[in-house]
């Protein structure tokens, strides 16, 4: 872009958000005659009238309104291009956000994002715990944590795979001394099934791998269908039933001994952990760091 293209476009987006000439002029120490030769030269060039002038204001024709966001576009793009430049010489401050999964944010980000915050004390960091997927642009987020594939990202947003959740089979030892350990597939389903009830309302098969290492869902006959992980492994430390649950969300009971895994050779992947970001904030040393610290999460 010309120097002479950036000198016309400025005018052109300030006398759009003042709604005159003059005003333009005035915010821009300009004559209004030179706000106005600038917009017409800028219409000239590019050969369609981008604002109707009367005598009291201007209004935006559709061509000149679609010109209109693409030159706010810009403009954006190059003040956050400075700002990246500029922030390259200093250390990770200011406002941070990050979106992680309600549980496991809890259980995987925190024990990470505690160091980080001690590493960097002036960060002011915004997290916020949902498992739905948040418009990264839309809520101002920097930097996601999710639980699930991310398809047809745009080019706009960055992404890093991490890793997938290892499915686990468990059960609380009391029970398994009452209904007996299950020592094969067949086994298991005869057993009381805690699932994990979707947001659709429909319980969550279990998830199995063949002799040759092909995964394979089963619906499963159960005793309670909860929609919240957190209640599913209370019930099942409870003694209650078996649950399949990733591996990370029950590693505290596993290593206390409150749960026992069943069937160890079961033990097939489930979702991949990703993170994903804003490109064009990637370079920010704040977002660069907590990147690298993100690096560190673990979902097996």
């Amino acid at each position: 872009m010309h120097d002479r293209q950036l000198k016309d476009i400025v005018p052109f987006v300030v006398s759009v958000e003042t709604g005159s000439f003059a005003a333009a002029a005035e915010r821009l120490h300009l004559t209004p005659s030179a706000v106005s030769k600038s917009v017409t030269r800028l219409e000239a060039r590019l050969g369609s009238i981008l604002l109707e002038r009367t005598t009291r204001s201007l209004k935006l024709t559709d061509a000149g309104s679609a010109y209109y966001q693409t030159c706010l576009r810009i403009m954006e793009e190059l003040a956050e291009a400075e700002a990246i430049l500029a922030a390259q010489r200093t250390i990770p401050s200011g406002r941070l956000r990050l979106a992680v999964p309600s549980t496991y944010g809890r259980l995987g980000v925190m024990p990470v994002l505690i160091p980080f915050c001690q590493q960097f004390p002036d960060l002011e960091i915004s997290m916020s715990f949902s498992d739905r997927f948040l418009d990264l642009f839309d809520e101002g987020v920097d930097v996601a944590v999710r639980i699930g594939g991310s398809p047809d990202l745009p080019a706009s947003l960055g992404c890093r795979q991490m890793g997938r959740e290892r499915m686990v089979f468990c059960a609380a030892p009391d029970y398994l001394a009452r209904e007996g350990r299950p020592e094969s597939e067949n086994a298991l389903l005869a057993h009381r099934a805690i699932l994990y009830e979707r947001i659709d309302g429909t319980p969550k098969p279990w998830l199995f791998t063949t002799a040759d290492g092909h995964p394979h869902w089963r619906s499963v006959p159960h005793r309670l269908s909860l929609g919240d992980v957190d209640a599913q492994v209370q019930a099942v430390c409870g003694g209650l039933g078996v649950a399949q649950t990733p591996s990370w969300l029950v590693r505290e009971q596993l290593a206390r001994g409150e749960l026992e895994i069943i069937l160890p050779e079961q033990q097939p992947d489930g979702l991949p952990l990703t993170l994903v970001w804003p490109r064009r904030k990637q370079l920010l040393p704040k977002v660069d760091a907590l990147l690298e610290a993100l690096g560190e999460l673990q979902i097996r």
